[in-house]
């Protein structure tokens, strides 16, 4: 597989500057030794932008946005990473290599496809000039010729000929890419092709850098099917494209909301109207790729459907999707039209203003839409049905991670089942079954017959001020109660906070001795030995970002990418020599964590055999040295 190589990646990122990077997109004003803008992924009036040149990363402190030129360029145009690099490249006069390696992949057929494609819809943009039936049809849905310029709207000709492209293409009858762009259909019986678009209005789909990759073609009559779409190809996968993406980006940017609709024509209309910032599912359920795509574009996302029961399903499968994806701080809401309306004729009837208006005040928030979706399937006034619909809700919230998110759905579902969420949580995580039983067994074995007479006894001498309880046939005194110790305060991890540290100063890990290369082999701090070793032995990266960047591609990534943020915040205005000593002690901090497990386990053993057997001479002397040493930890932490 062809692939970059990272040598040449380290390369670009020493050579890029990311302030002249930024500044090709947008204006940057210096502003101590960083440079400051209005951030351009997400709308604000005072700038909270910050470019470093010194660390050679982009921070914003409103969205959190955060990475190096390669990442801004990704961001900013919608580009993938090999896109984006090339595009860096190309900018500083470096021609990008690439190396060979990993499994074999089959022919790329890519470029091939999309000039093929190029072709085929410049081909459908000349013959709607010069078909009136597909005009007038337009026309009769309310389309002006600029919408339809904008989108690149097109015609693929009917009638007795069924193999038009032909007058593009000499070598139709044999021209492999023909078929794999998804153009033409090869009938294997009679050995012959034809075009799959026929007499349909066509939408092209354009990828994010603008590219046609596939079709969407609208039948003007009665046929079926109503809408036709191309079929998979290697350019071209219905479950992660959007249609309208191209053009609403910039909108979306500015008003920071993105309307997820389900057909072209919604797409085309809304943005005719003034409402630039509908996309739409290419034929198929909003899939998890879509979402990731959209929280990405934007914090308010709103799922717009007809009212209808298929519309109503349609919504419950993107929000199934979603739960997964659902992080503090983003929006989901879910738009129901009337029955007889979609977006297209719900605009046209009633205006821009109405729909907006819609949009924000009579969209459902995902956990109303959620809880009473799943209400409405079960009897909330009976227990049965109360049971029920916590039962129904269980596997849903489980994959909540959204922190603050899962705590309102769980308190918004106690209530619906009228229990405190004291009551509820014990159940959502299924510790409810094993307290009851254990619950019962302690009932049991108090229970030998004359529980009422013992209870009311023991109650007497209870009010009598003696604390204790029946037991052996006679009376014994409770141990006296300990005191519930006050919580200890809550630490940041040391692992996360030395990953942190690297993060804002590679120089730290080369500054003494790599003290965690003897460190025991786990997997808690798999990701800290490889950025340590990273940062130590790429010797010429002084910024975080850089490091970072060696996890492009890798699962890792996003988790390094939101630490550097945080390190960032926490550790860029440290003096140097504080960074060092933090360094120092949170490096020590961690080898000792790694040491004591072994240790812990050790005393719980002896602490086990001590209760069931007893302990040698000797084993009580361990015992006695475990103690003391688990105090003085204690006592230096």
């Amino acid at each position: 597989m062809a692939r970059i190589p990272d040598s040449f990646i380290q390369d670009l990122l020493n050579r890029v500057d990311i302030v002249d990077v930024v500044e090709r997109y947008l204006p940057l004003k210096k502003a101590g030794q960083n440079y400051a803008a209005c951030c351009p992924f997400h709308k604000e009036k005072s700038p909270s932008f910050t470019v470093s040149p010194t660390k050679q990363f982009y921070h914003c402190f409103g969205c959190g946005a955060h990475g190096s030129a390669v990442g801004f360029v990704m961001e900013y145009e919608g580009l993938s990473y090999p896109e984006a690099i090339r595009k860096l490249a190309e900018s500083v006069g470096l021609q990008v290599p690439e190396e060979v390696g990993g499994a074999p992949e089959a022919p790329r057929a890519e470029p091939g496809v999309f000039d093929a494609l190029k072709l085929a819809s410049d081909f459908y943009r000349q013959q709607l000039k010069t078909a009136p039936q597909a005009i007038a049809y337009l026309k009769g849905r309310g389309l002006e010729g600029r919408t339809a310029a904008r989108f690149g709207l097109g015609y693929a000709p009917g009638g007795e000929d069924w193999q038009p492209l032909k007058k593009v293409f000499p070598d139709y009858d044999w021209n492999k890419l023909l078929a794999e762009a998804g153009l033409v259909i090869d009938k294997e019986d009679t050995k012959r092709r034809y075009d799959r678009f026929r007499d349909r209005v066509m939408f092209p789909i354009l990828n994010q850098r603008g590219s046609v990759i596939g079709f969407g073609g609208r039948v003007m009559g009665q046929g079926e099917p109503k809408y036709l779409n191309s079929p998979e190809t290697p350019v071209f996968e219905k479950g992660r494209e959007l249609y309208g993406l191209t053009q609403a980006r910039a909108a979306i940017r500015d008003v920071g909301r993105v309307l997820v609709v389900e057909g072209y024509m919604d797409v085309v209309m809304l943005s005719q109207h003034g409402i630039e910032y509908a996309v739409a599912t290419l034929g198929t359920a909003c899939t998890p790729d879509h979402l990731r795509k959209l929280l990405k574009l934007a914090d308010d996302v709103v799922f717009c459907f007809d009212g209808d029961r298929a519309g109503r399903k349609a919504a419950w499968r993107a929000l199934e999707n979603s739960l997964d994806l659902l992080a503090d701080g983003k929006k989901l809401t879910f738009l129901f039209l009337p029955e007889e309306h979609d977006p297209d004729s719900y605009v046209q009837a009633f205006g821009r203003e109405r729909f907006e208006q819609c949009v924000r005040q009579e969209a459902t928030p995902l956990a109303q839409f959620l809880l009473r979706e799943l209400s409405g399937q079960v009897e909330l006034e009976s227990d049965e049905g109360r049971a029920r619909l916590v039962h129904l809700a269980k596997p849903l919230l489980a994959r909540v991670k959204a922190p603050a998110y899962a705590v309102m759905l769980k308190k918004r579902l106690a209530e619906l089942c009228r229990l405190e969420l004291s009551e509820l949580e014990p159940i959502l995580s299924g510790q409810d079954g094993q307290r009851s039983n254990r619950e019962r067994h302690e009932s049991s074995s108090r229970n030998d017959g004359s529980y009422g007479r013992d209870e009311g006894w023991q109650g007497n001498r209870e009010r009598s001020g003696r604390k204790g309880e029946w037991r052996d046939g006679k009376w014994r005194d409770r141990p006296p109660q300990r005191q519930a110790l006050t919580p200890p305060k809550v630490r940041q991890d040391p692992v996360e906070r030395l990953t942190q540290l690297v993060l804002a100063d590679p120089e730290l890990a080369r500054s003494g001795e790599p003290t965690w290369t003897s460190w025991p082999a786990q997997e808690a701090t798999r990701l800290l030995r490889a950025v340590l070793d990273a940062a130590r032995n790429y010797g010429q990266f002084d910024s975080g970002m850089q490091l970072v960047e060696l996890w492009r591609g890798e699962s890792e990534f996003e988790r390094l990418l939101r630490l550097s943020s945080q390190a960032t915040q926490i550790f860029g205005r440290m003096e140097g020599d504080e960074r060092r000593i933090e360094f120092a002690e949170t490096l020590a901090a961690v080898g000792q964590a790694l040491e004591r497990p072994a240790t812990l386990d050790r005393k719980a053993e002896l602490e086990y055999r001590a209760v069931n057997g007893g302990l040698t001479e000797t084993e009580k002397r361990e015992y006695e040295n475990l103690v003391r040493e688990a105090q003085r930890q204690r006592f230096h932490r």
